[in-house]
């Protein structure tokens, strides 16, 4: 693919200037819907970003290291034995990746603790900017990954080929299914869908359910297509289809609940 270009003399990573971008158009369009909807102005906003950004970095390494939590758990377990380097560097490389769901989750978490703390800012509004923003975003990072090379696809007689790929070499010399493009370009359809739901107020405080219900489907089908092994497996599942699962069935039993409360008492939820 392209993982990498110079430019005056540096190496610059394609898949970071992809997360950079993706992280401006989410603060351009988080800025815009959230001074015309819920009055935030852009200096409100831009600590939301900073503070839910930290939350969705946490995420993101820590679900990447319970991928790798067998190596963990050696690794304390012989740390007796272990050079320093050598312990850190494993360490390094059990926590040195990230994986969305992780993030996802990480701002997930992140959103009702902020809230608790100021008073101001509503959770459902967050929730619900939350989840116009996510695939947004990811729509760039899944760019970032077919260019980088990660998360690549099956061997496919339909896709590309990469060649001198150091950065990730397993994805060298085989033709491969671009199944980061197809993700990346379901994200953009969900991202259009659940923006058009924000714009003409319909289920609101709910989008983030909407979307729970839509993207694990979306990602539990791709992720029979990716030929990378490093996710983590359970019986026969990867962990991404794991935490699909249980979000898919988390978001019906949510709205479930919101659908009876409203049919039991529809003055009270309007």
């Amino acid at each position: 693919m392209f993982p990498s270009f110079e430019l005056f003399g540096r190496e610059f990573g394609t898949y970071g200037i992809l997360v950079v971008l993706g992280g401006l158009a989410c603060g351009f369009v988080g800025a815009w819907l959230a001074k015309k909807r819920f009055g935030i102005d852009v200096f409100d906003f831009v600590l939301i970003m900073l503070i839910l950004g930290g939350g969705i970095f946490l995420g993101a390494h820590i679900v990447y290291a319970l991928t790798h939590l067998d190596t963990l758990i050696k690794a304390f377990q012989n740390i007796g034995s272990l050079w320093f380097e050598k312990f850190w560097n494993i360490i390094l490389y059990c926590i040195g990746g990230m994986v969305f769901y992780g993030g996802f989750i990480g701002g997930l978490i992140t959103i009702p603790i902020y809230c608790h703390f100021n008073k101001r800012i509503n959770a459902g509004n967050l929730f619900d900017l939350y989840a116009v923003l996510v695939p947004l975003f990811h729509v760039f990072g899944r760019i970032g990954c077919f260019l980088g090379g990660c998360c690549y696809g099956i061997e496919s007689h339909f896709g590309f080929t990469a060649h001198g790929n150091t950065i990730n070499p397993g994805v060298n010399d085989v033709n491969r299914f671009p199944v980061q493009l197809v993700e990346a370009a379901c994200n953009l359809l969900i991202f259009i869908l659940i923006l058009t739901l924000f714009r003409k107020a319909l289920m609101k405080d709910k989008l983030i359910y909407v979307y729970m219900l839509i993207y694990p489907v979306v990602r539990f089908i791709l992720e029979f297509l990716r030929g990378d092994e490093i996710r983590g497996f359970l019986f026969g599942l990867s962990t991404s289809q794991w935490i699909s699962i249980l979000l898919f069935v988390y978001a019906l039993i949510r709205l479930g609940i919101w659908r009876f409360r409203k049919d039991k008492d529809p003055v009270q939820i309007a």
